[in-house]
């Protein structure tokens, strides 16, 4: 795993954590939620000083981010039709 994907999990969870949208999340932190929805997908790369900027306004430190943690892991499971309609 790279570190792209490895701070992708770790801002997804934060996220998650905080029960605010992408957009509300980041925008809060006063940070590019564009940017860093591409960065929590895995999609761009993010510079050591933009980790340290958004560990320091999370409030954690920036090995958190840059660290892989099975727990973090965001699981989201899909219920087809039959679970829907309770079949």
């Amino acid at each position: 795993m790279d570190l792209k994907e490895k701070v992708g999990i770790n801002l997804k969870y934060y996220r998650y954590q905080s029960g605010l949208s992408q957009e509300k999340f980041y925008t809060k932190l006063g940070l590019s939620y564009k940017y860093l929805a591409a960065v929590e997908r895995g999609e761009e790369n993010i510079t050591s000083d933009y980790i340290d900027e958004i560990a320091f306004k999370l409030g954690i430190r920036s090995e958190d981010l840059t660290t892989f943690n099975e727990s973090h892991v965001i699981h989201k499971r899909r219920i087809d039709a039959k679970e829907k309609i309770g079949s």
